[in-house]
């Protein structure tokens, strides 16, 4: 199994536009690294390739990945697409796709019904996008040679859906999980989760691969950064450290890697010099980039 991190920043990516921040900073002048937003590509055998999350910075990232070119003078080796949620960051790319380009597009029933709603995704032409609802926990083939599988984590609808309550602990088809086996292997892909229960560290036991929510170092981060009102899990993600953090929440899953993707601007751990970055690296952590491949 192959899997390319496309794009390893959360909403607005880093530098983010309108942001002023240490990191937005640094990045402009190349201190550290750039992300774009969320999304990783996947492939059993480097031809056929399966697109997992599809953000706005799409175009860019699909054009800096070698396997990803069109393959004649038009088409390419994206077969099929996959969203976890119906977040902004992970759907807006679909837009891109629009250009009569054959491909099969994967979500939950409640994520197919969200991007129904909205008129705007009807540019993807259905003589050539063909969208399949996926029942949780239910074994599908994301490519020939590569299976799937939906399951649900604690987590919220996306922003432009929320109300005057919001829950941020709902497991249900609006936030999943997607479990990728091909040639032996297992590996796991959740850029989104408000919770580790006890439940999915007995899931991913054992798996050769874990890309997990790291959007928040500490879950007050943007309040005290002086950036938003919002702690990280009311916006649907456990912090890395602190009580509940992920960073040593996972200590006794018997795991392969275990890579930190989907992190903010704020997040300390976009810094490889921070003392941070030192102590996940320290925990068995390894810090998603754009770019990075891994190879199971």
């Amino acid at each position: 199994m192959r899997v390319l991190i496309l794009g390893a920043g959360a909403g607005g990516g880093l530098p983010q536009w309108n942001c002023g921040c240490r990191n937005c900073n640094a990045a402009r002048t190349g201190e550290i690294p750039s992300m774009t937003q969320s999304s990783i590509a996947v492939s059993a055998d480097g031809e056929a390739w399966a697109l997992i999350n599809a953000s706005p910075d799409l175009r860019g990232q699909l054009a800096l990945h070698a396997p990803l070119y069109p393959k004649g003078l038009r088409g390419s080796g994206l077969h099929s697409v996959l969203v976890t949620n119906g977040d902004i960051d992970h759907v807006a790319g679909l837009l891109t796709l629009r250009e009569s380009q054959a491909f099969d597009l994967f979500a939950t029933p409640a994520i197919h019904d969200v991007l129904a709603a909205n008129p705007v995704f009807t540019a993807m032409n259905p003589e050539f996008v063909t969208r399949k609802r996926i029942a949780l926990d239910h074994e599908f083939a994301l490519l020939p040679d590569l299976s799937a599988r939906l399951f649900a984590v604690p987590g919220k609808v996306p922003l432009y859906l929320e109300g005057e309550s919001v829950r941020t602990d709902l497991l249900g088809e609006n936030t999943v999980g997607v479990e990728l086996t091909a040639n032996g292997r297992r590996g796991y892909y959740i850029p989104g989760c408000a919770l580790v229960p006890d439940w999915l560290l007995d899931r991913i036991h054992g798996a050769d691969l874990l890309m997990f929510d790291g959007t928040l170092w500490s879950d007050n981060e943007m309040i005290e950064a002086g950036l938003g009102k919002k702690t990280g899990r009311r916006m649907g993600h456990a912090p890395v450290s602190g009580e509940g953090g992920s960073l040593n929440a996972f200590d006794e899953a018997a795991l392969g890697r275990r890579i930190y993707v989907h992190m903010n601007n704020s997040n300390p751990l976009t810094d490889p010099r921070s003392a941070q970055t030192a102590l996940a690296g320290a925990s068995g952590w390894d810090i998603g980039h754009d770019g990075m491949e891994i190879t199971l």
